[in-house]
């Protein structure tokens, strides 16, 4: 009795994490859109303050040229801009590059002592009223700045979170096809996030702040992107989501590479949920609460540890309980598990390989972002991962 009970507990979690949250979601965006407008009107296009546009670099040399075109390309009057580059520790010639453009301002220490560091003394430069974050390796949509500051026209927004897009290739091996894919599916639940109350974080590829809500952050903080933003939810703001603002970046070079990029951000995953103790509370955060356990802390932490605790408790079921009613269902659903790891199998098999039919790749990278949970969980409470870490290397 109480292996079946654990093997239904373990599935609600998997449902509801993966897939029940999203069908929730979609309906209560749609119930909202039948009594209220979408907040699209309230935006002003015609807005346009000052804006800082605001990026950390660590030894990007190879980035710097492609990154600053960008940046001058962006659809935005050019007096308007504040180009502010920190480069805090790079020792590769960065910022001696940078400096060759004299429309950038670049600050620069010779000591690395990580980019939350090097945000949290970038701020005191900043002269306007919004910061936008952007990533050197990232190449950012035209239109991105007008896009966010038409947000900004809302006095209840406090971030603005823009859109993460891997880079579409036709063949793709399984870093390229399951991390596209993933952010695809990510974008969606932030759409509708954002549109029933708040966005649930942004990604440092692009972001952007009121200037007056940032506070100085924990120097040894790892998800610097997701604190900042939800920090500022947590004293009212709203998180907007624009995907009309944009950031492309190439996949992973690998999967091994993916595997150090996830790791970290798993172990960030946790030291965010002790930081952000307050956003469980819903009587002081309302909606809010049930998104951020909804679509963060459940993924971080118990649905990964159910995934993988749900194959043992099913060959425990088959095994003692073949003579109970119901054992049909709990057969049928162990040839499910194992079926859908050996498609895993498959995808690590051509991990290397680039294949047009990439949803081979899925089950793979869904097994080893849930893996890579669970060790960044070990690596946090550990205390293993430092602030400073070695960059994933991406695809050409």
């Amino acid at each position: 009795m109480i292996i079946t009970v654990a093997f239904w507990f373990l599935l609600a979690i998997l449902v509801y994490t993966y897939v029940g949250y999203a069908l929730l979601l979609y309906a209560m965006v749609k119930i909202k859109r039948l009594f209220y407008s979408e907040k699209e009107k309230k935006k002003n296009v015609e807005y346009e303050p000052e804006v800082c546009l605001f990026v950390t670099a660590y030894n990007e040399k190879d980035f710097v040229r492609q990154k600053v075109e960008n940046s001058f390309s962006l659809d935005y009057p050019k007096n308007k801009i504040q180009y502010l580059w920190i480069t805090d520790g790079s020792d590769d010639g960065t910022p001696d590059l940078l400096k060759t453009w004299p429309q950038l301002e670049v600050h620069h220490l010779p000591e690395r002592r990580g980019k939350m560091h090097a945000m949290n003394r970038g701020v005191e430069f900043v002269k306007a009223p919004i910061i936008i974050f952007s990533d050197t390796n990232t190449v950012l949509g035209t239109q991105s700045i007008r896009e966010i500051v038409a947000c900004f026209s809302n006095q209840e927004t406090g971030c603005v979170a823009g859109e993460k897009r891997i880079v579409d290739k036709k063949t793709d091996a399984a870093a390229g096809a399951g991390e596209g894919l993933y952010w695809k599916y990510e974008s969606w639940i932030k759409k509708m996030d954002a549109e029933l109350n708040s966005a649930v974080g942004a990604v440092g590829e692009l972001f952007a702040i009121r200037t007056e809500l940032f506070e100085e952050v924990e120097t040894d903080t790892l998800l610097d992107d997701f604190l900042i933003s939800m920090r500022i939810a947590e004293k009212g703001y709203k998180i907007d989501y624009t995907p009309n603002a944009f950031a492309e970046e190439t996949a992973s070079l690998n999967v091994k590479e993916e595997l150090k990029r996830k790791i970290r951000i798993a172990a960030g995953g946790v030291q965010t949920i002790f930081r952000l103790k307050g956003l469980l509370n819903p009587f002081k955060n309302g909606i809010l609460t049930l998104q951020y356990l909804s679509h963060k802390v459940l993924r971080w932490t118990f649905a990964p540890l159910s995934l993988f605790l749900i194959l043992p408790v099913n060959v425990a079921i088959v095994i003692l309980e073949n003579d109970k009613p119901g054992f049909q269902f709990y057969l049928y659903f162990l040839t499910l598990q194992l079926f859908m790891y050996l498609l895993a199998a498959f995808g690590w098999y051509f991990e290397n390989r680039k294949l047009h039919y990439k949803w081979l790749f899925v089950p793979y990278y869904f097994v080893v972002i849930n893996y890579t949970s669970i060790r960044g969980m070990i690596r946090f409470f550990k205390g293993k991962q430092t602030v400073t870490w070695e960059k994933s290397r991406r695809a050409d």
